[in-house]
């Protein structure tokens, strides 16, 4: 693990996406966090300690779910299968398919496994996985705001972790989609999906894979924009904690009555062409019951280790 200093920076951006403004001052205490997402190795080794099983294992009850089709109540996660040609990128059913067998252990459906992948990302870990996983090595998710300043490596207000250029003098610096998506990737294939941790340059904290490879975990409840700026500096919210669960659903269905997280870093999908989530400041949502194959996470202890 690394140690991030307490310290206060400027959180989100007002370039980018609008669920990334305003641009606001945040403090945080300091922390320590893992210098890699965790691998297929150690999620492995909790699983065979604890019996966990994960949301991608176990069929939906019809309880929970009352509007689902009765066809699509079976245990999977949403893996992506690049279509041939391209596409309406506004309709993300053309690549992302929810695939039965398709777990932690099956990354691309039954006949897929994780030999030879001890040191990649672990994937189609739904929140709970990831927590549950946490807790049990004594350690916890970083908020929002922690995995922000962690990412940006000491460079406050830089567009990306290394820096104002996507490319460092050329140099390709995260696992990021190459080419046309999401029909043609140009990226050799042990970069295609995930790469094994640690494949590019460490950030200015010393931490690897912050951006691109797999989306992460944060324990914060996702709301549509960041908090304004506060007036006066004895006012700088410290350590924030995000917005409130009832808020986080999607409006667009909100019947579903399933609230999101906010997930960081972007993954091997963001493309130039499609989505440049790819950068500190970037977040998304994502339901809590959702594994999908581009989010895994790392964890942190706050205060000192033990």
């Amino acid at each position: 693990m690394r140690r991030i200093p307490c310290g206060t920076f400027r959180m989100g951006s007002a370039k980018h996406y609008p669920e990334e403004a305003p641009v606001h001052r945040v403090t945080v205490d300091s922390f320590w966090i893992d210098d890699a997402p965790v691998a297929n190795r150690q999620f492995g080794r909790f699983v065979r300690a604890t019996g966990h099983c994960t949301v991608a294992e176990i069929p939906p009850q019809p309880e929970d779910y009352p509007d689902a089709l009765s066809q699509l109540r079976f245990p999977g996660s949403l893996v992506v299968v690049p279509p041939r040609r391209p596409v309406d990128l506004r309709d993300y059913s053309q690549w992302w398919v929810l695939l039965r067998g398709a777990n932690w252990r099956h990354p691309y459906g039954p006949g897929s496994s994780i030999k030879g992948l001890d040191d990649h990302p672990v994937v189609h870990v739904a929140y709970n996985d990831a927590a549950s996983y946490a807790a049990s090595v004594g350690k916890a998710l970083p908020t929002e705001a922690e995995w922000e300043v962690a990412a940006r490596g000491g460079l406050d207000g830089a567009a990306f972790a290394w820096g104002d250029e996507f490319a460092s003098g050329g140099r390709r610096m995260a696992n990021t989609w190459q080419g046309e998506f999401p029909h043609w990737n140009l990226s050799p294939a042990a970069l295609a999906r995930t790469s094994p941790v640690g494949s590019f340059p460490a950030n200015g904290y010393g931490l690897v894979d912050m951006i691109g490879n797999v989306w992460e975990w944060t324990p914060d409840w996702y709301a549509s924009r960041h908090s304004d700026d506060a007036p006066k500096a004895c006012c700088i919210p410290r350590t924030p904690r995000g917005g409130r669960e009832a808020d986080s659903g999607d409006p667009h269905h909100p019947r579903s009555g399933i609230p999101w997280k906010v997930v960081k870093g972007g993954s091997h999908l963001c493309a130039p062409t499609y989505c440049r989530r790819c950068r500190p400041a970037a977040r998304h949502a994502q339901p809590v019951d959702t594994s999908m194959s581009h989010v895994g996470f790392r964890c942190v202890v706050r205060g000192d280790l033990p």
